[in-house]
């Protein structure tokens, strides 16, 4: 699949779930922006290493960055844009083939599957906080401390 279907279609499906979630009508637009930059984000890191555990961090990293982004420009809560965005790359085909070699008593390729899902979203959710935690180191106010001698 070509990257311009990729684009379009991360960007559709981080748009219909801004729909689901009620993300404000306005923000329809960047919820979907959101999702097809992490999306081809994942995409190019994949492409690169060929992990899809390290590159669903380096997804998630740009979903959240482009998130505070956008939240910071338009005054909305980070989270409106980050929760349709990170769509795209919760690895739901694979729980579900590990769900389904559970129920064919396949355990062993279950548990391939389990696992592998788990680091991707274990991936995921590290992916999230370290870029908030570097986006608040970055973009912290400086105040000044004005020290008294007693």
């Amino acid at each position: 699949m070509s990257w311009f279907v990729q684009a379009i279609l991360s960007f559709l499906a981080a748009f219909g779930f801004g729909i689901i979630f009620n993300a404000p009508r306005k923000m329809l637009f960047y919820c979907g922006f959101v999702g097809m930059s992490g999306w081809l984000g994942y995409k190019v890191f994949h492409n690169i290493t060929g992990d899809a555990v390290q590159s669903s961090f380096l997804g998630a990293f740009a979903v959240a960055v482009v998130a505070h982004l956008f939240a910071k420009r338009f005054r909305t809560p980070m989270i409106v844009f980050s929760v349709a965005g990170i769509i795209p790359l919760v690895p739901g085909g694979m729980a579900y083939n590990a769900m389904r070699h559970i129920v064919e008593n396949d355990y062993l390729s279950a548990i391939t599957f389990a696992s592998e899902a788990f680091m991707i979203s274990g991936a995921i959710a590290m992916g999230l906080v370290f870029a908030e935690v570097i986006i608040q180191l970055a973009f912290r106010k400086r105040t000044p401390r004005f020290y008294t001698k007693n």
